[in-house]
């Protein structure tokens, strides 16, 4: 008999964002036994406790992740390129050369002459 009522329900992934600028996010699972309800469902959840602009309802089973094997190719891509943490010397070099143009000569009148 259980087996019976697994099959009757499916987990939904409920996503929303609150502004239609915002960005989606997961917000709850819900058991409903089709998308329709698992929608109906979702809304009555949002509408009684806050407001949101959008709300996406998805079977769990449709959602397609990594497998591991795509995981590991994942982790030997090199791509430090693309990280700003590369260029952290860059401050330390732009502090030096600023220190370099304010020398004790350049701030007493650096001409050379003897005025």
């Amino acid at each position: 008999m259980n087996e019976q009522k697994n099959e009757f329900y499916n987990v939904y992934e409920v996503f929303s964002k609150k502004t239609d600028k915002s960005p989606f996010q997961h917000s709850f699972s819900l058991l409903a036994p089709n998308a329709d309800m698992a929608l109906i469902m979702a809304k009555e959840n949002f509408f009684r406790r806050e407001t949101v602009a959008d709300i996406w309802v998805v079977k769990r089973e449709n959602i397609r992740g990594l497998n591991q094997d795509e995981k590991e190719m994942l982790k030997r891509l090199d791509k430090q390129y693309r990280e700003t943490k590369g260029y952290g010397y860059l401050k330390k070099k732009w502090r030096d050369y600023n220190q370099e143009q304010f020398t004790e000569q350049h701030i007493l009148g650096g001409r050379g002459d003897n005025s």
